[in-house]
């Protein structure tokens, strides 16, 4: 089957930073719905018009992965408005209830990145914004996507997406 949007790719990669630096790899073939919300355009740029076998090497600016990173999205929040047990790594979406900072998107996933005795540090940047990606891949099946599936712009069972809504995670782990 060519691959045209909307169709189910099945695919393994790798992913590193521009430093060679492994970020993620996904060894086993994993679904994404191609034409919905499961990858990033240039990745679905190079898979369309593409069957199975296809593999392809490719480059991405922060600005075709998640994004430059933006100082303006980090936040400074009083501590004890936290749990006793926060920790570096922890994730909130959206302010924490408590939080004094006026301009905080509401729609963003915030991760802990320093706890203070006066303070805690929040990050509201997806943990690879500002990074140059390398992505190899290979295309390893090819299908229909159902109507569910095409409905709501994601595989189902897909348990990470790599695209602009996926899953933020704390630095040290990977992506699935």
């Amino acid at each position: 089957m060519i691959i045209t949007s909307p169709c189910v790719v099945s695919l393994t990669w790798r992913l590193e930073d521009t430093q060679g630096q492994l970020i993620d790899e996904l060894s086993e073939p994993m679904e994404f719905l191609l034409g919905g919300d499961d990858l990033l355009a240039k990745v679905e740029q190079a898979l369309i018009g593409q069957t199975t076998g296809f593999e392809a090497q490719l480059h991405l600016e922060p600005e075709q992965a998640f994004g430059d990173y933006r100082a303006e999205l980090v936040f400074f929040e009083a501590r004890e408005i936290f749990p006793d047990a926060v920790t570096e790594g922890m994730q909130f979406e959206g302010p924490p209830e408590g939080s004094a900072t006026p301009d905080m998107p509401k729609d963003a996933i915030y991760t802990v990145t320093e706890v203070y005795d006066t303070h805690v540090v929040l990050d509201g940047n997806h943990p690879l914004a500002g990074i140059g990606l390398n992505l190899t891949l290979k295309v390893c099946d090819v299908r229909p996507a159902t109507e569910e599936e095409t409905e709501q712009g994601s595989v189902a069972l897909s348990p990470l997406s790599l695209g602009p809504g996926a899953e933020d995670v704390p630095d040290g782990t990977t992506l699935h």
